[in-house]
């Protein structure tokens, strides 16, 4: 199991790095259908779709072409209705029960979900237009408060986050990634040359509070993108949302996390 994710892991790392160094927004942007297309189809089985994949084939066309002909001014409004999507009704639903299967009420919140995904790719690409630093300072938020929490939680976790979504997760894991997010940020601040990184983009314009701020909406958000997914495939009884990465689950399973961050990412560096 541990070669086949370490194998999996080379192989994703490889792959990115080549399209990365490559300079090619085209090849960013097929690289971005690929996963799209896997995130899309996992995301209908998650809400037990009839036909996951002719929806996912569709979708992905729509994706497709939509990254051709729509302006970056939609790219943002579409940020903008995701973000708002969810902090008034995807993250508060965690404090209610899902909607029933299929019912129209879980239909609505599989459109607002589906929506929340397509907006998290298309920020992918918004973010990679404006700067590279300002993309992989995203990523590597969401996977340093990962790693902080994972340690933290080991060590110090007592307090179940949410025993019954995520067994593994405590308060204590939560403030250690954010107490590490935070420890990072301030080190940015002061290395040259990483002016768009999106923490020191806040601190510039607002200063230090507003950049501690803005790390811990980022960190819990996170988080809550995190559960939320889980939550989706503790009602379907999926280990993970898909097999299609041997040894890492799905694509949703990797990028969960990521889907209500990189949005609100792009109205942070909007607003800095």
């Amino acid at each position: 199991m541990l070669k086949t994710r370490l194998l999996t892991a080379l192989c994703l790392a490889i792959v990115l790095l080549v399209v990365l160094l490559s300079g090619s927004y085209t090849a960013f942007a097929v690289l971005m259908i690929v996963f799209f297309a896997g995130a899309s189809w996992e995301m209908f089985c998650l809400f037990d779709n009839r036909y996951p994949i002719p929806y996912a084939i569709a979708s992905t066309l729509f994706f497709a072409v939509f990254i051709c002909l729509a302006s970056e001014t939609i790219y943002i409004g579409l940020a903008f209705f995701s973000v708002v999507a969810w902090f008034f009704c995807l993250a508060p639903s965690m404090a209610f029960p899902l909607p029933i299967k299929h019912s129209l009420g879980d239909r609505f919140f599989e459109l607002l979900y589906s929506i929340s995904i397509f907006s998290s790719f298309l920020a992918f690409l918004y973010l990679y237009k404006r700067s590279l630093v300002l993309l992989l300072s995203a990523l590597i938020l969401v996977n340093i408060a990962d790693i902080g929490a994972y340690f933290a939680g080991r060590t110090f976790g007592r307090h179940k986050l949410a025993p019954s979504i995520s067994p593994g997760k405590t308060w204590e894991g939560v403030a250690g990634g954010f107490l590490a997010v935070i420890l990072a940020a301030v080190a940015v601040v002061f290395i040259p040359g990483m002016e768009n990184c999106i923490t020191v983009r806040v601190y510039r314009a607002y200063g230090w509070f507003a950049m501690v701020f803005a790390v811990a909406i980022l960190v819990g958000m996170s988080v809550l993108g995190d559960l939320l997914e889980s939550r989706l495939k503790r009602r379907r009884e999926f280990k993970d949302s898909s097999n299609l990465l041997p040894g890492h689950g799905g694509v949703l399973d990797r990028t969960d996390s990521l889907i209500p961050v990189l949005t609100l990412t792009v109205l942070i560096h909007m607003w800095t």
